[in-house]
């Protein structure tokens, strides 16, 4: 189902507004020194009148049958678009991870593109120097990628899902 926009919404947001909803899904998660695993998603993009969007995700490894093994990641955030049209997604995770991403939206489809332009981590949180992620609707279902530099790895792929829109 399409999101219609709420007319006192923050103009800025307008580029932003096919995100706003509750999404589940599953994805791939994989990185060097670590096996490929099966997980599934939550999200939560929510509106609550100011010039900025909530977003609130949850996941957790899934077991050959679907059915949940145990937590994988946890996020909450803060997606913002600047007067320049420049849009940031600011993302805190409990593991001691504090993320500044900017990008921008493709002009002519629902995709955003981001980079890491600061990382902040606790001094027992895990090596982790940049990322970039992609969020695009395709065919009304979420999709998103993660690839990231850590634990002195150079950039590369870590995880991607397909959502659909719920409730």
């Amino acid at each position: 189902m399409p999101f219609e926009i709420d007319p006192t919404m923050d103009h800025r947001l307008a580029p932003l507004a096919w995100l706003i909803g509750s999404w589940e899904g599953a994805g791939v998660v994989g990185y060097p020194d670590t096996e490929s695993e099966n997980f599934g998603q939550e999200l939560d993009i929510t509106h609550d009148g100011g010039p900025f969007l909530e977003v609130s995700s949850r996941a957790w490894v899934l077991d050959e049958s679907g059915a949940k093994v145990r937590p994988l990641a946890r996020e909450v955030g803060f997606w913002r678009v600047l007067d320049s049209g420049e849009i940031e997604l600011l993302v805190a995770h409990p593991t001691g991870i504090l993320e500044m991403y900017v990008g921008r939206r493709d002009a002519d489809r629902p995709v955003v593109q981001l980079a890491t332009d600061g990382v902040m981590r606790s001094p027992e949180a895990r090596r982790y120097d940049a990322a970039e992620r992609m969020y695009g609707l395709v065919d009304g279902q979420l999709m998103w990628v993660l690839d990231m530099a850590a634990e002195g790895h150079p950039m590369q792929s870590h995880m991607s899902a397909q959502l659909k829109r719920v409730g």
